[in-house]
């Protein structure tokens, strides 16, 4: 190590030493001055490259969204996506530079500045104060005279502990001068090294990462160039047709008439018309309207979802409208309500019959082929539109549904043909389809088949749950049990649609497939789901809302119960106890359903004291499987060709809907309503699946069957109507559906035979109801137990 003072002059003090001392001070004092300097530029270096990164990153983020906006031009978008990515790592580089300047720049010396530094001055400070101590014991040794003896004495002590401490601190300065020259120049050069270091790191991996995006920007520069001279033609060709549009005449600006003027994107008609609302006051709107897929349909903006004027043109007719004030009127006639509409000309009038005719004609003549064709460009189905009625807005976002409903077994492919990704669904029966396949179903009537989009349509959260219950792999074990042993062939995607067709009349209309069971497997199928009840009772209490106990055989529960069975989507608005609810209907004399052992179609007792049944049907199959909550076996005792609508006549008339209600099943009250249930449909008490769903506090089942149609002013044999129940069981919720649902009939009865579907706010509060109902049950637990008084 190089010394910059020497030990020996310091013991001298000598006035070379001196001159070193002050030396060595004044450059300590400089470099300090100057580490300061570079620590605070240091510091801004940094916080300008913090802002800098962050500008950075808003213009990376810029990029994305324009990528994201250009979605629909896989090379603008696949380029600036790589580009993206690109920068977005050299700021990730940029990051990491700035973060090891800090360390090597601004930590390391300012450790230096606080520490070394700090040391050099303390011992600086000692070396002064002994250095004056020292020359003042100097003078005063050399003031004592001669013969005072005794003060030479002292003043010699003195002067020579002085001496001794001098020389002790002066030492340790020069050491510490010493140290401090010599760490000096390896805490700059170190921490200098380290910064240039990640320089060298920062711009290799810019390089590497430039070399990997090179080709790709190669490639794009020798697209460009074809760009350019395909933009300057594009160009040439827009002036040329602009310059011709511009000579034609529009003095007689009519819309283009001719009948199916796109009929590849399955548009018969289209074009803009006045429409009367059908509220009190018969304003006219403007809409865009269109003949497609069979049906009439309009809409306000491009965006907005088409509402269904008429789904069947084949059950309608067209007629001119002379008697109202208004030119160029004429109106479309169903079975159900009317639609007045008014042309700009007379030209555009008879334009429009013509083609609503045509339309009417051509589906009776191809029964079905046209809807094939429409089915591509259309953005409604009509499974999703209410007639007559505004498109509800959803409940659930198409691309969620589609994503729920692809995890199920067997629903990657289409159900009927295998084809990959299908895009439509069945609802009623529970499968997915592809376009082709979807076309057909449509074809074969609501009656059998309900055709929903998964991506454009509308989805409540019990019909998702309906699909997810069910599967194309339940329903094809149900539907193509015999495929093999008939030696029958299913189509492939690309098959003929002649043959694709034959086959799908062939599986769902005269189910030619579906196995018939023998009467013992039908009596052991029966058995096993009557047997559930007590199974459902005790393991699956927590979905269950406490109600009398349905009729059941008094039997050992089964060992087989589907897992599905248990309906997590069923909600609950009673939170008391079995013996409460029992309590609070007797109060109110409520006829309780009769919990002794039910009476079944001949019954009888085995050797074991179970009841036995002697004749079993699919109904009765379909009664229990609804009482279960077991959705495949409702399918199975559809295809096998239960009617939806069975009565039991031995157990008090109950339908399997009623049964459904008594298990406490949003998800099987939808499936039987969806496949042609009747709501209204009432038990030997006068009792519809209203009352019933009153009764037990099913809010969610109440809000379904008010949606469909159920009526509200059925008397049971008590004299007791569903509103009169639920405001007798202190069950608000209830009450307040009841109450709203009879406010919007007389809302719309008031209105006349052409009325709004119902108020804004009634359809907003049901649809809530439904979606707390099938997503948080617990939500609704609201049930209020009898006043004592009142008891």
């Amino acid at each position: 190590m190089k010394v910059t003072v020497a030990f020996e002059e310091c013991l001298k003090d000598s006035p070379r030493f001196r001159a070193a001392i002050e030396e060595v001070e004044g450059d300590v004092s400089e470099l300090e001055s100057k580490l300061d300097k570079l620590v605070k530029l240091c510091i801004g270096m940094i916080d300008a490259g913090k802002v800098y990164n962050t500008a950075n990153k808003q213009f990376v983020n810029g990029v994305r969204e324009l990528a994201q906006q250009s979605a629909k031009d896989e090379v603008i978008e696949t380029s600036l996506t790589k580009f993206a990515e690109s920068l977005q790592e050299m700021i990730n580089y940029h990051t990491i530079l700035f973060d090891q300047a800090q360390r090597s720049i601004k930590s390391q010396l300012m450790t230096f500045v606080k520490e070394d530094l700090r040391k050099f001055k303390d011992a600086k400070k000692q070396f002064d104060k002994v250095s004056e101590e020292k020359e003042t014991a100097l003078v005063k040794n050399a003031q004592v005279a001669r013969n005072k003896q005794h003060e030479v004495e002292e003043a010699t002590n003195i002067l020579t502990a002085t001496r001794k401490c001098f020389r002790h601190i002066a030492l340790d300065y020069v050491l510490q001068i010493n140290v401090l020259q010599s760490k000096r120049r390896s805490e700059i050069l170190k921490s200098m090294l380290s910064f240039m270091y990640a320089h060298l790191t920062f711009f290799h991996q810019g390089y590497d990462l430039f070399r990997d995006l090179q080709p790709l920007m190669k490639q794009l520069g020798g697209q460009l160039d074809q760009l350019v001279v395909d933009a300057a033609k594009e160009k040439r060709d827009m002036e040329q047709k602009h310059s011709t549009i511009q000579q034609k005449d529009f003095s007689n600006d009519d819309t283009k008439l001719e009948y199916n003027v796109d009929a590849d994107n399955g548009i018969a008609m289209e074009g803009y018309l006045f429409k009367r609302a059908s509220n009190a006051f018969k304003t006219w709107n403007r809409r865009w309207f269109s003949i497609q897929n069979n049906q009439l349909v309009y809409q306000k903006k491009f965006k907005d979802n088409p509402t269904v004027v008429v789904e069947d043109l084949r059950l309608c007719t067209v007629k001119h409208c002379e008697d109202i004030e208004r030119r160029f009127c004429f109106e479309v006639v169903s079975p159900t309500k009317s639609c007045m509409m008014q042309a700009d000309s007379e030209k555009l009038r008879q334009a429009w019959i013509k083609a609503v005719q045509n339309s009417i004609a051509t589906a009776f003549r191809e029964q079905g082929e046209s809807s094939e064709k429409l089915d591509r460009k259309c953005s409604t189905s009509t499974g999703s539109l209410d007639s007559g009625s505004e498109l509800k807005e959803k409940s659930l976002k198409g691309e969620s549904a589609l994503q729920r409903v692809e995890c199920i077994a067997g629903n990657a492919s289409c159900c009927d043909c295998g084809m990959a990704e299908p895009r439509w669904a069945s609802i009623n029966l529970g499968i997915t389809l592809c376009i082709e396949c979807s076309g057909i179903h449509r074809s074969l009537g609501v009656h059998l088949s309900k055709v929903r989009s998964l991506t454009l349509d509308s989805w409540e959260p019990e019909l998702l749950k309906v699909m997810c219950e069910l599967g194309n792999s339940v329903i094809n074990r149900i539907y193509e049990a015999n495929l093999e042993e008939l030696g029958a062939k299913k189509p492939q995607p690309g098959d003929p649609r002649q043959e694709i067709e034959a086959y799908i009349r062939a599986k769902y209309v005269e189910k030619r497939f579906v196995r018939k069971p023998t009467a013992a497997e039908q009596r052991t199928k029966v058995v096993s789901l009557s047997r559930q009840e007590k199974r459902l009772s005790s393991s699956s209490s927590e979905y269950l809302p406490p109600r009398p106990p349905p009729p059941t055989p008094k039997m050992r529960p089964a060992s087989h119960i589907s897992e599905k069975s248990a309906d997590s989507g069923i909600q609950n608005s009673a939170d008391g106890s079995k013996e409460m609810l029992a309590s609070t209907l007797s109060a109110n004399s409520l006829s309780e359903p009769d919990v002794s052992e039910p009476a079944v179609p001949e019954a009888g007792k085995n050797s074991a004291g179970l009841v036995e049944f002697k004749e079993c049907s699919p109904g009765l199959q379909l009664y229990w499987a609804a009482f279960a909550r077991n959705l495949p076996d409702m399918a199975e005792a559809l295809a096998q060709g239960a009617e939806v609508n069975w009565v039991n006549t031995e157990a008090d008339k109950q339908t399997p809907l009623i049964q459904a209600v008594q298990g406490g099943s949003l998800v099987a009250c939808e499936f039987l309503l969806q496949n042609g249930a009747n709501v209204n449909n009432h038990d030997g008490r006068g009792r519809g699946p209203l009352h019933h769903a009153t009764i037990l506090g099913h809010t969610g089942q109440v809000c379904l069957f008010l949606k469909r149609g159920a009526s509200q002013n059925a008397v049971d044999s008590d004299d007791k109507t569903p509103l009169s129940i639920a405001v007798d069981a202190a069950n608000a919720d209830i009450v307040t559906l009841l109450r709203l649902a009879k406010m919007n009939d007389e809302m719309r009865e008031s209105e006349g035979l052409y009325g709004q579907p119902g108020d804004e706010t009634y359809q907003d509060i049901f649809r809530d109801f439904s979606q707390m109902a099938s997503n948080d049950p617990e939500k609704l637990n609201r049930f209020q137990q009898y006043d004592s008084q009142r008891l």
